[in-house]
């Protein structure tokens, strides 16, 4: 084979080669491009799992729950009940045959007694004294969820059987500088929500969540182990009935009598007490007989 042969015959095969290469790059997927020229689905993130669940749940508003509490000193207490959330609020159900129901709105809290007072068997106090909100962590799960937001330490642990069905394992361990910084994702939140959860959390040490999210995008269980300078407490949770639970109501009005009233009354009964004794005793003395203290 001559040169000119040799030459011609590498030249077709490049050019062979250029236009395979050619279609083949035409036919393959492009920067998030398939084959059939539709955009590739993106692969979800754990920050965008725990976004799409946060919104899901927030519009669901309530939810019934399954609780354990452990504080520091190692005693639990189990609750069952509805939580709602924005704004916050928690119903409990009655336990065993001492315990009662109770309901919190905000700050107001309505605790049921099997013993009227006053005919009266729901007792309404308002924790805020001093015309200011208290901040704290409602344990529902919008609040799970709001405090994962955007944070980079949460990961996907894997999927596991929780209740009979399937759901993601999300893990997060978070710092007090974790908590209460704020990025693009929190934007999700109204801003009332978003500053009252950071000023709710500043107490907090560290938050570590364990978060399920079932396979209908909201959260199903949550562990938690929440430090302060008073120790750490766990709390774990089963959230199920979201959009379908009723709301967390305040009792009926002819049915609540005011804790602060109530003081009021027994301290004026207490003075009037105080007075009648007062009264005897400088009757005693009057009559020589030294008072209620003897003579």
């Amino acid at each position: 084979m001559n040169t000119a042969v040799l030459t011609r015959a590498c030249l077709v095969a490049a050019g062979a080669a250029l236009l395979v290469g050619g279609l083949t790059a035409c036919g393959s997927d492009k920067a998030g491009a398939k084959a059939d020229g539709k955009p590739a689905a993106k692969t979800e993130t754990p920050a965008d799992a725990v976004k799409a669940s946060y919104v899901k749940t927030t519009a669901a508003k309530f939810a019934q729950y399954e609780m354990t509490i452990t504080p520091s000193s190692g005693k639990a207490d189990q609750l069952t009940g509805t939580k709602g959330w924005y704004p916050s609020s928690t119903g409990i159900d009655a336990k065993g045959d001492d315990g009662g129901s109770q309901v919190m709105l905000g700050d107001v809290v309505y605790t049921h007694s099997d013993k009227p007072l006053e005919g009266k068997s729901w007792m309404k106090m308002n924790l805020n004294k001093d015309g200011k909100p208290r901040f704290r962590f409602n344990d529902d799960p919008a609040d799970y969820l709001a405090v994962l937001l955007g944070q980079k330490k949460v990961a996907l642990v894997g999927t596991e059987q929780i209740d009979g069905g399937q759901a993601r394992h999300f893990k997060g361990n978070l710092t007090q500088a974790d908590l209460i910084a704020a990025d693009e994702s929190t934007q999700v939140m109204e801003a009332a929500n978003r500053q009252y959860l950071h000023e709710a959390l500043k107490e907090y040490l560290t938050l570590d969540v364990d978060l399920w999210i079932g396979k209908d995008g909201y959260p199903v269980r949550v562990d938690s182990a929440q430090g302060t300078k008073d120790g750490t407490t766990k709390v774990s949770a089963k959230f199920s009935g979201y959009g379908t639970t009723a709301p967390v109501t305040a009792p009926p009005a002819d049915q609540v009598a005011d804790f602060d009233d109530v003081m009021k009354g027994i301290d004026g009964k207490l003075k009037g007490v105080g007075d009648t004794l007062k009264g005897a005793d400088q009757t005693l003395k009057d009559a020589g007989l030294g008072g209620l203290g003897g003579s």
